[in-house]
């Protein structure tokens, strides 16, 4: 079995496995650390498919504590046709856009919920920009918990939507992701309630990691060259890090320290992207959030030093992208593979795009391009630059002179 405990990320002081996500001692934040036992590529064999195949290396100590709505192991799509248009020889779009709730916070929402239920919580909640709130909710119900949901109000309508139907109590906030946050905060603390992404954190960012568990896997235990990755809080990127180590610190894997981060955020919310190109160690926060890619609308990310720390690490990049640009990679990725993804997705595709221009990422490079959700949570955005269909009688000869 599995050994779970928690640790500091800033001074390593170490503690039980617990309700707590803050070091005492300097006010860092917790990470979890692991006892492995013995794995080896036959461990996952014949498993089911989802994200909980890796269950030793995930932070459930007992099996009949995972709340699964049949989450992960999501398609790794070799994208001949937009690699050929971007002269890409091995490009791969990781495409988390058709987990249940179609994005990839199924897989912190899970873990997070699952460790809530074993730590025997009465109630669950998210601050959320839009694709947590339905994962959260949607584990809930599962998991016959209360969900309390904190999220601006003027995400898109799908989502809220989405969260209501699943039960959730919506409280939609007058403010940004970051007034939703702190007041999300204050309440699970003082209600004692498991906000996933907050008093939950250490646990909840462990999901994110099994992005990392399934590339490699789908690549046949090969480490990827360069992964494209949508930055909102920092966390998902900080976590696939951590999971790429864990294999190799497991003998899965070769050494990873060759692979490239490269974080993608949206112009209007990039102040990661801002503080890598100034070469500062301060993330500086955007107090007034403005793009169309509202899931990374994230002003003050939690994770975003560390994320700079990586891009260090391993040799990446962090680029920004605008409204248009993000628009036209959606319609890109659509029209060439099939796959119709939320503007967060359009922030990875045009930031590989802007990669390749800039001679950053060579043609024969093992390419990973993370696509987090699904188009269908913001058709709002995307109809803005779609040609509305005129309305034709139902006339045959009519029509048939306009089919070419």
């Amino acid at each position: 079995m599995t050994r779970t405990s928690l640790q500091c990320r800033e001074c390593k002081k170490d503690y039980d496995d617990a309700f707590k996500y803050i070091c005492d001692k300097c006010f860092g934040p917790l990470d979890v650390k692991y006892d492995f036992p013995a794995i080896t590529k036959n461990t996952f064999t014949n498993r089911d498919h989802t994200y909980w195949r890796y269950f030793e290396l995930l932070p459930i100590e007992n099996k009949s504590n995972i709340v699964s709505i049949g989450a992960g192991m999501t398609p790794l799509i070799k994208a001949d046709n937009l690699g050929e248009k971007l002269g890409l020889n091995n490009l791969y779009i990781k495409n988390d856009s058709v987990n249940p709730t179609f994005s990839f916070k199924d897989r912190p929402a899970g873990v997070a919920v699952s460790k809530a239920k074993e730590f025997g919580l009465s109630s669950v909640g998210c601050a959320s920009t839009g694709n947590l709130a339905s994962a959260t909710a949607a584990h809930a119900a599962k998991a016959g918990l209360p969900c309390h949901v904190f999220a601006p109000s003027n995400i898109e309508m799908a989502k809220i939507t989405q969260a209501l139907s699943y039960g959730a109590n919506y409280i939609a906030v007058d403010g940004t992701y970051d007034d939703a946050n702190r007041i999300a905060a204050q309440i699970g603390d003082s209600k004692s309630i498991g906000i996933v992404n907050i008093n939950m954190r250490s646990h909840y960012v462990e999901g994110s990691k099994t992005f990392a568990y399934e590339v490699a896997e789908q690549l046949e235990w090969q480490v990827p060259d360069q992964l494209i990755i949508p930055v909102g809080s920092g966390a998902m990127l900080n976590a696939i890090c951590k999971g790429f180590e864990e294999l190799q610190s497991v003998s899965l894997l070769d050494d990873v320290s060759n692979m490239h981060m490269i974080a993608a955020q949206p112009h209007g919310c990039a102040p990661i992207v801002d503080a890598f190109k100034r070469n500062s160690k301060e993330v500086i926060p955007v107090e007034n959030p403005d793009t169309v890619a509202k899931s990374l609308a994230i002003g003050d990310p939690g994770d975003g030093r560390y994320v700079l720390k990586r891009l260090a690490q391993y040799n990446g990049f962090a680029e920004e992208c605008n409204n248009r640009e993000i628009l036209d990679a959606i319609l890109l990725l659509a029209q060439t593979e099939g796959i119709f993804t939320e503007p967060a997705g359009g922030v990875s595709i045009s930031v590989l795009q802007k990669m390749v221009e800039q001679g950053k990422i060579d043609a024969n490079d093992k390419v990973v391009c993370y696509v987090t959700g699904n188009g269908l949570k913001a058709t709002e955005s995307i109809m803005k630059v779609l040609k509305k269909p005129d309305v034709m009688k139902a006339d045959i000869s009519e029509i048939s002179a306009v089919v070419n």
